[in-house]
Parts: structure tokens; sequence; C-alpha cells
């Protein structure tokens, strides 16, 4: 019979309201909190057969599997963001009892303690920016109207090429302006954030947004200046044509968590 661990989502401080009683994290599991001094960890049960180091290196190739976890845990983090501000730990921190998560949060108390009163107050908005390809020129025609391949008429290659270097000219500026635009964007959004952190661009091949990714950052922003920000975010919108923005949040602070912590 497999024996479960414990799964850990998130480190807090004490907070007063329950956890919403329909919750559910990682294989349907309820969260509990795990409280060690000053501080409390938010954990369910894991089955080992999932979670233990050699099964959870094969499900980290299953996109599937990987995919329903990273929302479960998300789900979990997301409703800690309602009632505090928590420190995501990352996907699949496991431990192999309650005494393991205690351990863990003496040992890394000092670097909790900083993490939390930095994100205390506080959520994270994403902004993208994307250049919007142009529109694929069409192809030249023949005079009974079917389509002509490059020279298999007078002038048909050369206008081909020249439709086509068009369009890249026109996706170049795109880019051009998508990118001081964005600068600017950047600029105005800082002045109203406590910290930002930047991400590379995503993988048009992995982004279900159409368009190129030109900017992607993340902005740490106070709980009480969040309307602001997103209405300095919408005003820019429409400021250039073929550049789009998108805002994602609010979100617990997942990049601004421990990466600072000992510098």
């Amino acid at each position: 019979m497999s024996t479960d661990l414990c799964y850990v989502y998130a480190v807090c401080h004490p907070f007063d309201a329950p956890l919403q009683a329909e919750l559910v994290g990682v294989e349907g599991r309820p969260p509990r909190l795990l409280r060690h001094e000053d501080l409390v960890a938010v954990v369910s049960a894991a089955p080992e057969a999932d979670f233990a180091e050699e099964p959870l290196r094969a499900h980290l190739e299953d996109l599937d599997w990987l995919t329903a976890t990273a929302r479960a845990h998300e789900s979990v983090v997301a409703a800690l963001t309602t009632v505090t501000s928590p420190l995501p730990l990352r996907l699949a921190t496991v431990f192999r009892d309650d005494s393991g998560v205690r351990s863990m949060m003496q040992e890394e108390r000092a670097r909790f303690h900083w993490a939390l009163g930095r994100l205390a107050g506080r959520v994270e908005w994403g902004v993208k920016v994307y250049a919007d390809a142009a529109p694929t020129p069409p192809e030249p025609h023949s005079v009974a109207g079917t389509s002509a391949r490059p020279g298999t008429g007078p002038g048909s290659g050369r206008a081909y090429l020249r439709s086509r270097r068009a369009q890249r000219d026109a996706l170049d500026d795109t880019r051009q302006r998508a990118e001081r635009f964005a600068e600017r964007l950047h600029e105005e959004l800082t002045r109203h954030a406590v910290a930002t952190r930047p991400h590379p661009p995503q993988n048009p091949a992995l982004a279900r947004a159409s368009g190129v990714n030109i900017f992607n950052s993340a902005y740490l922003v106070d709980r009480t200046a969040s309307e602001d920000f997103v209405e300095r975010v919408d005003r820019t919108k429409d400021e250039e044509p073929d550049v789009r923005v998108e805002l994602t949040g609010p979100w617990a602070g997942y990049s601004f968590t421990m990466e600072d912590a000992g510098r």
C-alpha cells in the first residue's frame, strides 16, 4: 500500500481566515495548515507512488500530468492570495512528513521572513507586449485568376518578392515600434511598482497568443495601488497600431520570492 508524502504549496505568516471548504490541491487532496512557531506552511497529502523521486522524475516528462499538477498547485496559492500574502514554493516541493516541513521552516526561517516581509500587502501583475504580425499579402494571380507561383508569368516573380519584402519591412517596423513602446511603458510602470522582474519573451511555438512577444515583465505592486496600476496599463492599449498589451494578475508574488534573499 502506497504511503503519503507531504506536499507544500506555500509558506505564510499566520492568518485568521479559514481555507475554503471546497478547496482541493494536487491529486484532489484538501490542503491544511501546518504551523511552526511564527510561520505556517500550507500542505496536503501526496501519494508516494507519484511524488517520490523516481516517479516524480518520470511525471515531469508527462505534459498532461504536469499541467494538472501545476493547476492544482496554483489554485491553492490563488485561494491563499485572497486572505493573505503567501510565499509560493516551487511546484512539487515534497517532504517525507510534517516533521520534515517543520525542519525546513526552521532552517529557512530568516529567508522566509525576509521574503514574506517583501510580499506583505502586495500582489504581482504581469505585462506582456506583442508585435502583431503583418497580414500575408495575396500571391500574384494570372489573368485567368488562378494562383501564380514566382516565375510563372511576366513580372510575377518580381512582384512576389516585392510583396514579401514589404511584409518583412512592415513587421520589422512594428517590432521596432513595439520595443520603443515597451520601453516607455516599463519606465512608467516601474515608478508605480515596488519591484520589477524581467522575464524572457515567450517562445512563439509555446505561446498561445498571436503575434511576437517583444516584452515580458512582472511587477510587484501594493494592493492599494493595484487599481491605479491596472488603469495605467489599460490607457496604453490603443497607443500603437499592431502593438498589443496583455495584463495578467493579480497573482501571488511568484517572481519575487527567494531570489534576492541571499544578496
